[in-house]
């Protein structure tokens, strides 16, 4: 999601709050964007390296960094499991000629667009575990040879760490569940916790995120 999205606080964390027409509601139910249209600092911070290629952008929400990344010189295309975003972000991308390919798609149950991709950006995800890690494959498999893979959460553990009451993070897809699937193939290049670069306007958490960024081999 864009600008350190913090779903605990939007979420009722039962199955039924993780649908399509839940999302929908939430970024419905205030009359206004959800956020503050600023690219999350962890994407800028952690693509500075990266030449412009093709880029996916998972769980977009209204599209804040996949704009910035468009206009920045990536080919990209934005995912998000709610129509309300994708209308959001299209507006927007359309307001500043910013080209990106918006898909609105319920991962994992539902297939990513055709990759793989040079970069695969997921900022703050809500997906819950299920017993294939439908999820972790499936966005590992979005990248490129040579592409790389930016997996950023916040910190739910210490004493900094983002736990809301009635939200359990075990329930979801965290970075160490990606990293379990990184064996051959690919190098991590960081992973572990990072002071959060946050975004003018962001109303999400200010804790430290929790960084996984990887390289997949030729």
């Amino acid at each position: 999601m864009d600008e350190d999205a913090d779903h605990s606080e939007h979420a009722d964390h039962s199955n039924a709050g993780d649908r399509a027409e839940d999302w929908d509601r939430r970024y419905t139910d205030g009359g206004h964007k959800l956020w503050s249209g600023e690219p999350n600092g962890a994407l800028v911070a952690g693509i500075a390296h990266l030449n412009p290629g093709t880029a996916l952008d998972v769980g977009c929400g209204e599209g804040a960094d996949a704009i910035w990344l468009a206009r920045h010189g990536w080919a990209v295309t934005a995912v998000d499991i709610s129509s309300v975003a994708i209308d959001r972000g299209r507006e927007a991308g359309d307001a500043v000629g910013a080209s990106v390919h918006w898909v609105c798609a319920d991962l994992p149950s539902e297939p990513l667009p055709p990759g793989p991709f040079d970069l695969v950006s997921v900022m703050y995800p809500a997906f819950r575990h299920t017993p294939d890690d439908d999820a972790s494959r499936a966005i590992l498999s979005a990248v490129a040879p040579g592409g790389t893979l930016l997996f950023v959460h916040h910190s739910f553990d210490g004493q900094h760490g983002h736990r809301p009451a009635g939200f359990d993070p075990a329930d979801y897809v965290r970075p160490a569940d990606v990293e379990h699937h990184l064996r051959d193939g690919w190098t991590i290049e960081v992973n572990g916790e990072r002071d959060r670069i946050r975004p003018a306007g962001s109303p999400g958490p200010d804790v430290p995120d929790v960084v996984l960024r990887a390289r997949r081999s030729d």
